[in-house]
């Protein structure tokens, strides 16, 4: 018994001992080699800066080819951008090897100068090396890695939503400030200060679709709630002040401009003599009633956002920041809209202040009108800096304007050949915003046309008479004369 026990251990060994030379032999003269790759993480990197990606890779076979791929379309398709062939030893100096207890380390380095927004994305490193049983099979490994790139927004702009709007004596109307961010990415973060200081604000979801209606209010649209904060009776009495009577979201209310004006305004103006040249009218500032619907010096702020995916990559961001606006309290006031982003040291910044327009300075051209000339006034600027863009209306005091109207929007108004009729007419340029309204007047003279004068007394216009009936004239007295001789 003792006696089989012992053959069994023998042959137990015998076995296990015949299974090591086994594979011995095997890994001796049928040789399996080994491959391992590894890519070097990479921190977000600024649009601009140059990128090395590293892969590392250890193997104790024969170096066959290293390749490098961007994978875009979700990894669909791979854009080879380096290749190294060690059979022909191509590129060779982006290699670095060295030995190391009998394997070989190597390090493929690749250098990206000057990343744009659309090298954002994956990368892989892929290493073949011959096998070290068949000399002629490749075996393959592959790392990857994500290369991260940011873009700080490159313009920020601040402007007023549906303007210009004209300005409301008579009733509340909400105001909206809206900032843009452009090329940044990843979205940055906004928001808004006034004089300097953070605007507390209750956050609301803006719509997709920025002008459901037409466009034709600047109201708040959409679900806003309030934030979670205690309201006191007056806070919570200013919050549903932005709401209709059925609960519903409050619109921009606004009214359309005085379009009857009294003609027997402004009279100090037109008791004014004309001069030989243009006469400016002092302007006359139209006094702003505010009734008692102002608000409280204390608004309640409204804030929404929108993320605009962009084509190169770049996420366009625009927020929002809508309040029930008080001419008294907001005009000259400044708004400032300030951006983060990783990618900046310090917030970008851009601001804007709320003002009525003062005294528009207009242009007469020409300055001597003639009868039958195209007159243009125009608005080249004001006394002050304003803020929204105003609206201008044109009227003639005490009379319709040359075309039959009664007023003209813009900028600019033309006369064209203007006739003597008019010399003499006063004509009043209103700009007004939200903020508030002003009048300036210019009266027109319109100078005589020496050429016109001309033709009027020649009706050849300026040809020569011949004079025909002089010649016949003598001709018949000759004759009559010599027929008096003759008798």
């Amino acid at each position: 018994m003792e006696r089989a026990c012992v053959l069994n251990v023998l042959y137990t060994q015998c076995i296990h001992d015949m299974t090591l030379l086994t594979i011995l032999i095997i890994s001796v003269f049928f040789p399996i080699g080994y491959l391992t790759v590894t890519i070097e993480p990479l921190p977000p990197v600024v649009v601009g800066e140059t990128v090395t990606l590293k892969c590392n890779f250890k193997t104790d076979g024969r170096l066959r080819e290293i390749v490098w791929y961007r994978v875009t379309d979700g990894g669909t398709i791979k854009q080879k951008i380096f290749t190294y062939d060690a059979m022909f030893n191509t590129n060779y100096s982006h290699m670095e090897d060295y030995r190391k207890r009998e394997d070989l380390v190597y390090q493929s380095t690749v250098r990206l100068p000057e990343v744009r927004i659309s090298d954002n994305g994956p990368y892989e490193c892929h290493v073949g090396i011959y096998d070290r049983a068949t000399r002629e099979k490749v075996v393959l490994a592959s790392g990857n890695v994500f290369l991260t790139v940011m873009s700080p927004p490159n313009n920020i702009s601040v402007s007023a939503e549906n303007c210009p709007a004209p300005f409301s004596r008579y009733q509340a109307q909400n105001f909206t400030l809206l900032c843009t961010a452009k090329g940044g990415k990843p979205a940055p973060s906004v928001y808004f200060k006034r004089d300097g200081e953070l605007i507390e604000v209750i956050s609301y979801i803006h719509p997709s679709a920025v002008a459901e209606d037409g466009g034709g209010s600047a109201g708040v649209r959409g679900a806003r709630p309030l934030i979670s904060r205690d309201l006191d009776d007056t806070k919570l009495q200013r919050s549903l002040s932005l709401l209709d009577p059925e609960g519903r979201p409050a619109r921009l209310f606004t009214e359309s401009p005085e379009r009857g004006r009294n003609p027997g305004q402004h009279t100090q103006g037109q008791q004014q003599q004309p001069s030989p040249a243009t006469e400016v009218i002092p302007e006359t500032v139209v006094s702003r009633e505010f009734p008692r619907w102002v608000q409280s010096t204390d608004p309640l702020y409204y804030f929404s956002h929108t993320h605009i995916p962009q084509s190169d990559g770049s996420v366009l961001v625009q927020a929002r920041l809508t309040w029930t606006l008080n001419p008294q309290l907001d005009n000259d006031a400044m708004f400032s809209c300030e951006v983060k982003h990783p990618a900046l040291s310090m917030p970008m910044q851009t601001e804007v202040t709320l003002a009525a327009p003062k005294g528009p300075k207009l242009l007469m051209t020409p300055t001597r009108a003639k009868v039958g000339d195209t007159v243009r006034i125009t608005v080249q600027g004001f006394q002050n800096e304003v803020f929204p863009e105003p609206l201008f209306t044109w009227t003639r005091v005490g009379g319709r304007l040359l075309d039959g109207s009664a007023e003209w929007d813009g900028k600019e108004l033309i006369l064209e050949r203007v006739p003597a009729e008019l010399n003499g007419s006063m004509y009043r340029c209103t700009a007004q915003n939200p903020l508030g309204s002003t009048d300036t007047h210019t009266r027109l003279i319109v100078f005589e046309n020496p050429a016109m004068m001309k033709n009027t007394q020649n009706p050849n216009n300026g040809t020569p008479r011949v004079d025909v009936l002089g010649p016949i004239w003598m001709v018949l007295a000759l004759v009559l004369t010599v027929t008096v001789e003759l008798t």
